[in-house]
């Protein structure tokens, strides 16, 4: 058994306790979802079985997934086990809509919840925009993500109280028409080709 191996059994040892104490302290008897987070491979067989373990047990109502490895997700949403994927998603990254959006739909359309729309702020920051442009706003970045027809929630993470009243104002927002998503893409293009490689 290699360290990997190791490292994967005493996740699924830990994960039916971990979730039993975390019910206990927020003093409810379930949750909505519990997230297998970050995997850009397929988890491990005894992973998932240990996951889908606790949903029949009634620790959560639905099992998602997250990772960078968009390809990934049409893959594991063929095996059938997983309600909902949590997908890296803004106008600097929209390789989901071609290599994970329309595959989904193939599979039954699970649930798509984005991450890092404002990508970790980039897109609001003045020195990052091409010539002649001002940053959108972190609102106009969350209509971004909304307004494809396959995104059913953006997360967002505010710091304070003005950023999550930003936050809040994309609900009382159309989507975007044509010449607001073609800025966004825009903006993302520059964003992309001048920021490290490392996202």
């Amino acid at each position: 058994m290699d360290f990997k191996a190791k490292r994967e059994i005493g996740k699924t040892g830990l994960m039916e306790t971990s979730m039993q104490k975390a019910l206990k302290k927020l003093s409810i008897d379930h949750a909505d979802i519990m997230l297998l987070g970050w995997y850009n491979r397929k988890p491990a067989a005894r992973l998932i079985d240990k996951a889908l373990s606790m949903k029949e047990k009634g620790y959560f109502r639905f099992l998602g997934m997250s990772g960078h490895n968009r390809p990934l997700f049409p893959k594991m949403a063929r095996k059938g086990f997983f309600d909902l994927f949590q997908i890296r998603y803004n106008a600097a990254h929209r390789g989901a809509e071609t290599d994970a959006f329309p595959l989904l739909k193939d599979s039954g359309q699970p649930g798509i919840v984005s991450y890092t729309a404002t990508r970790w702020g980039h897109l609001l920051r003045s020195k990052k925009m091409p010539s002649g442009e001002t940053p959108p706003s972190a609102a106009d970045c969350y209509r971004f993500v909304l307004t494809h027809p396959d995104v059913d929630v953006a997360l967002c993470g505010p710091k304070n109280i003005n950023e999550m009243r930003e936050a809040l104002k994309t609900l009382d927002m159309a989507p975007m028409d044509d010449a607001e998503l073609n800025r966004m893409k825009k903006i993302g293009d520059h964003v992309h080709a001048n920021s490290s490689t490392f996202f």
